[in-house]
């Protein structure tokens, strides 16, 4: 797997769902001692979590209706679009197919039998966050929160 600053190196990223993701930053800073990683205008942003991560996400989207989600999960694969065959041909209801972005992931997003949501991520380009429009922060952070 290659790094990529736009991406946290944990495997697995928890995507919590917040009403407004500024000030649940500023709280879960604050109260757990987390630091941003990285910001995303003002609807996403990665916080630091000791040697992982979790990314804070806009609870509504942004055309005002309420999220199908309000929590979800990211996972680091090798190969996503082995990943994406392998969940089709058992059934699995994709909700994106796998594509590209300019932050350097190929991802994929689906949901379980339980109706949560899983994206599934692949870096494929090392891409500063600068370059897409993200604001960097504490990008290397490893150890206690």
């Amino acid at each position: 797997m290659i790094a990529n600053r736009s991406m946290p190196a944990c495997t697995v990223i928890p995507e919590l769902a917040y009403p407004d993701v500024d000030r649940a930053v500023d709280w879960l800073c604050d109260a757990f001692g987390f630091t941003v990683r990285l910001t995303i205008a003002n609807h996403r942003a990665q916080l630091n979590v000791g040697d992982g991560a979790v990314v804070i996400t806009e609870l509504r989207r942004r055309d005002g209706r309420e999220s199908d989600s309000a929590h979800a999960v990211m996972v680091r694969v090798d190969d996503v679009d082995a990943h994406h065959a392998c969940a089709v041909s058992r059934g699995a209801r994709i909700l994106n197919p796998p594509a590209t972005y300019p932050y350097g992931e190929r991802q994929y997003s689906v949901q379980d039998t339980g109706g949560h949501v899983w994206t599934f991520s692949q870096s494929v380009a090392d891409v500063a966050p600068d370059q897409w429009g993200g604001t960097p922060g504490e990008l290397d952070r490893g150890g206690p929160a």
